[in-house]
């Protein structure tokens, strides 16, 4: 079972999947909303004076999905770690993870030299 809390009071890695999740969601629900006024125009946004075109919206939007899934796999690969009782230990040498690479990176399974 995934521990209650990260080393050093950090966040467990099970509260960290849950917020990639919901980043993961928020991202989606942004993408079928710009699908949905997308899907109502046919003119040619590009060229539109007013604001940002729907297609830099959704090239940014789709940026930010991406970036949330791959959040979520690592926070997903964390907490198989965890179960296995090893949070905080370097999947690959063996020795500890620093409480600054965990703070800065929640999910990480390597120490700076393995990463």
């Amino acid at each position: 079972m995934a521990p209650e809390s990260g080393p050093a009071g950090l966040p467990a890695p099970t509260e960290v999947l849950e917020a990639a999740r919901a980043e993961l969601a928020a991202t989606e629900r942004a993408l079928a909303d710009i699908r949905r006024v997308r899907a109502d125009r046919v003119d040619d946004d590009e060229h539109d004076p007013e604001g940002s075109p729907l297609s830099a919206e959704w090239a940014r939007l789709d940026g930010l999905h991406r970036a949330a899934a791959r959040r979520v796999a690592a926070a997903e690969a964390a907490v198989a770690h965890a179960a296995s009782g090893r949070y905080g230990i370097c999947q690959r040498c063996g020795g500890p993870i620093a409480a600054g690479r965990l703070e800065a990176l929640p999910a990480a399974v390597r120490c700076v030299r393995c990463a």
